[in-house]
């Protein structure tokens, strides 16, 4: 019940109940992953009703609510509020549709449904601070991500095109031990990579050019980001100094990079090295986000996120400079924030690669 016990602590004391139905945070509160499934809780217990599909890995898996075998939904809620004797029940406002918010209050008319985005807010901001069990998935999952980083660099050459690097990446994470990519994996080359998130194509790798690959991997639920950004052959004089810049921007955010610091000044840290040097325009991004059970998810490191980030909190800093027609730079690394300053997750070497 720790998690459902740290929740109702965020809420008010009004809210009595909560219904919980989206994928993610269904796994965040039971540890199980699967594509149904309805969490209810209150404040003393937590029941997990879930169908016939899942119901053996149900019972054996989880242990943080009591597993029922549901049959009618609808029924079975009501009968369990009104054991209860509750009068109110939060939603995920952020999450539930419209058509399945008018269901349940067709079934459940003897109850107040609370639709504010109390519930979702609670939720989210318990989500933001990882515990050390999430972190050792967080960091495998990342280890995984830069052994594959690893064997690409033998795999990119002159010839080769953007979708094949990009299915070779997703190949390697699989293979060493990865339930699932973080999301669909980037690279790009040339001229491209002035395309943030850019799709690959069949384009074929020249010399000199940059290949630009953001990637990542999904270890018991939990994602890694990384992004890295090497050259085919030797690169000229533009492309050094654009990619010492956004190497020494991510280098000083991560520097200042720690719990208290608002993500508007975080943002802002690596900005202003970027914007000194002349290439502001060619930053349209924020510099990171959150990362755990989503691949984006709270808190952010963004020019309009003026919130302190917390002490155990994941955020990616990935700052870039992208030139049109031209070419662009990524770096991308993500770390744990601590009261004095910050653990960096990223082990991958970020000095200028030459392939």
């Amino acid at each position: 019940m720790e998690r459902f016990e740290k929740l109702f602590e965020l809420l008010p004391d009004s809210v009595e109940s909560v219904l919980i139905t989206s994928d993610v945070n269904r796994r965040y509160f039971t540890g199980m992953k699967s594509s149904a499934g309805t969490v209810l809780a209150f404040r003393d217990k937590a029941y997990l009703l879930i169908d016939f599909r899942y119901i053996e890995k149900a019972r054996e898996t989880v242990t943080s609510a009591e597993v029922i075998e549901s049959k009618d939904l609808y029924k079975e809620i009501s009968s369990l509020l009104r054991q209860k004797g509750v009068r109110n029940m939060a939603i995920e406002s952020m999450d539930m549709t419209v058509s399945r918010l008018n269901v349940f209050k067709k079934h459940l008319k003897f109850v107040g449904i609370l639709e504010t985005d109390t519930l979702s807010n609670a939720i989210n901001k318990l989500r933001i601070v990882k515990d050390d069990d999430e972190i050792k998935c967080i960091m495998k999952a990342q280890e995984i991500a830069e052994a594959a980083f690893d064997e690409i660099l033998n795999f990119i050459k002159e010839g080769v095109t953007e979708r094949e690097i990009a299915l070779e990446l997703d190949r390697l994470m699989l293979e060493k031990g990865a339930e699932a990519i973080s999301f669909d994996t980037i690279a790009l080359a040339g001229e491209n990579t002035s395309m943030p998130h850019g799709v690959p194509s069949d384009k074929k790798i020249k010399n000199g050019e940059f290949v630009l690959m953001d990637f990542g991997a999904v270890y018991n639920g939990y994602h890694s980001d990384m992004t890295r950004t090497v050259c085919v052959g030797e690169p000229d004089e533009e492309m050094i100094k654009v990619y010492s810049v956004v190497l020494a921007a991510q280098e000083k955010a991560i520097a200042a990079a720690k719990a208290g610091i608002t993500g508007t000044e975080l943002d802002s840290i690596a900005r202003k090295v970027i914007c000194d040097a002349g290439y502001g325009e060619c930053f349209g991004h924020s510099l990171g986000h959150g990362v755990g059970l989503e691949i984006h998810e709270l808190p952010n490191a963004a020019p309009r996120y003026d919130k302190m980030l917390e002490k155990g909190a994941v955020i990616t800093i990935e700052p870039g400079i992208y030139i049109a027609g031209k070419f662009g730079v990524r770096i991308e690394d993500f770390v744990i924030l601590t009261e004095n300053g910050c653990i960096n997750m990223t082990k991958s070497a970020k000095n200028i690669i030459s392939l």
